[in-house]
């Protein structure tokens, strides 16, 4: 047991080393004087209450906490012991380093004031106290802020989920906003989609950070979420969206990755979300799809498996500009399939030259962007071509 004369007069100069301890602070942390003086002043009782409570034990470790009891009970004790009096938000104002600093600075006030507070035949064995209450002080400040992280991480999650499900339900508002800048989201600009499958072997939460390390030296915002073996990543400040996309594809797992069309913005996100989901159903239907694939690129498939939207797209932006256009498109492209894609045999059913076949398929390609003698275009201009008669629209 210490000498009580010691333990008395540690504790009768407690505010004293307090006091010691903040000047010595606002002199030699240049981060201590911009603090609210709110926040000094709970600097100032986690200083006071660390150095109570290293008297405390110094006078009774049996009963006190502090090293006499070790492990995560005691570590977690001695946390509350010292931080309690300060409210947890605080390790959202003072970082880690500069609490070490803190806590090194403090020791060190204490340290060279004893000689003139104990008796010299007191002091190793208090010299030798402090550094193991030191030692727990530290092991205590990292508890704290490991805690404060694990929360805030968690917190993090949850709230990048549920910016995700809005935007996948189409319910964008202040709210939604709001939450992303609070993730980090600039909003700069044009956003993209994308969904592919979450790799095997990954946490969500190392998965998450790399997808927003590389996004972000690629110089895009990202937010991702994981819908059972789905990822949806939302990137913005896209200029295009593939190449947005093949950013990230190394950090997605194996399978189809559908990136959806480009949106103004992440209030309009829900259009390019839409799509994608429309296309990730439908991406099966292709197996030979290239990776990413967009969401545009399988509009044959959405359209057979039932998205509207496929749909209509392939009604009013293929099958009516041919029908409006001057010439027989509508004629040429019928005949062309009719003919098992042969210029010479439409030629002859049309009783037209066989150039002229050539130059309305060139037109055909120049007004929607397919080309009829690529099997895959021409596959697209069929379906339109049906869904437009099924449709009953002439105009």
């Amino acid at each position: 047991m210490p000498p009580g004369t010691a333990a008395a007069s540690l504790r009768r100069s407690t505010g004293v080393l307090s006091t010691m301890a903040t000047a010595r602070m606002d002199a030699d942390l240049p981060w201590f004087g911009d603090l609210s003086a709110q926040d000094r002043s709970w600097v100032g009782l986690i200083v006071q209450a660390g150095i109570r409570g290293f008297v405390d034990w110094y006078a009774d470790p049996a009963s006190a906490t502090g090293p006499a009891s070790p492990g995560p009970t005691g570590g977690q004790a001695l946390a509350d012991q010292i931080f309690g009096a300060a409210p947890r938000a605080l390790a959202g104002v003072i970082t880690l380093q500069q609490t070490v600093d803190l806590v090194r600075l403090s020791i060190e006030v204490v340290e060279r004031n004893i000689d003139q507070l104990l008796d010299p035949t007191d002091l190793p064995a208090v010299r030798e106290a402090i550094s193991r209450y030191a030692r727990e002080v530290a092991f205590a400040t990292a508890e704290v802020y490991a805690r404060a992280a694990e929360a805030r991480g968690a917190w993090d999650a949850r709230l990048e989920a549920l910016v995700v499900d809005a935007v996948l339900r189409a319910e964008a508002d202040e709210t939604l906003l709001s939450r992303a800048s609070a993730l980090g989201w600039a909003a700069r600009g044009p956003v993209v989609v994308v969904l592919g499958t979450v790799p095997a072997r990954r946490t969500e939460t190392d998965l998450f950070a790399e997808v927003r390390r590389v996004a972000q030296a690629a110089g895009m915002d990202a937010l991702c979420a994981v819908q059972g073996d789905r990822l949806v990543v939302l990137l913005g400040g896209i200029d295009d969206a593939r190449a947005a996309c093949e950013v990230i594809l190394g950090q997605l797992g194996g399978g189809p990755v559908v990136v959806g069309p480009v949106a103004t913005d992440l209030a309009g996100a829900h259009i390019s979300a839409r799509a994608a989901l429309a296309g990730w159903r439908a991406a099966p239907g292709w197996p030979q799809a290239p990776r990413p694939v967009l969401s545009s690129e399988l509009l044959p498939e959405r359209a057979l498996a039932g998205d509207g939207h496929a749909r209509r797209h392939l009604v009013e932006e293929v099958y009516l500009p041919l029908l409006q256009a001057r010439g027989a498109l509508i004629e040429t492209l019928t005949a062309w399939f009719d003919q098992g894609c042969a210029v010479e045999a439409t030629s002859r059913a049309l009783f037209v030259h066989a150039n002229t076949v050539r130059y309305r398929l060139r037109q055909i390609a120049d007004l929607t962007d397919l080309l009829p003698t690529d099997a895959r275009d021409g596959l697209t201009l069929q379906l339109a071509l049906v869904l437009g008669r099924l449709s009953g629209r002439d105009l």
